[in-house]
């Protein structure tokens, strides 16, 4: 159940910033320039994501970065009404999206109402800022 005008927006600058790791640089880059990114293994075509040094595959060091369309559907998902931290904007709707290339992301749905996000529904990413270093991948329903 949901508030009758709750629309799920993006979080607002000052959110927590992630902790990004040492093989994570060019996934960030990608969404300050609006892109997802992703790695897929040269060797055996398998993708790696979350960003990491080894192909979770094959184990082989010899990855390279492409970029998605953006577009998937939505895998399964949460309304939050109660944030962890009070600098987290209530609500908001975490997401497993399965992206068309074939991986899946954590992320939240945007532009609809709460009890709008269903299975299976398709949804666009967009990129928003939280801080001058980071923006966040963010998926709103295709209409």
């Amino acid at each position: 159940m949901s508030e009758p005008d709750a629309v799920l927006e993006p979080h607002p600058i000052g959110t927590p910033e992630p902790r990004p790791s040492p093989w994570s640089g060019p996934y960030w880059e990608g969404l300050r320039e609006g892109e997802l990114r992703f790695q897929r293994c040269r060797d055996c075509g398998a993708i790696t994501f979350n960003p990491a040094p080894l192909c979770s595959n094959c184990q082989s060091e010899n990855l390279g970065w492409e970029r998605s369309r953006g577009q998937g559907e939505i895998y399964s998902y949460t309304v939050v009404w109660r944030p962890q931290t009070p600098a987290f904007r209530v609500p908001y709707c975490a997401a497993i999206v399965a992206i068309d290339e074939g991986l899946q992301i954590l992320a939240n749905v945007i532009g609809c109402a709460p009890d709008a996000v269903d299975i299976g529904q398709r949804v666009t990413l967009e990129c928003h800022p939280i801080s001058e270093r980071f923006h966040l991948p963010y998926f709103r329903p295709e209409r």
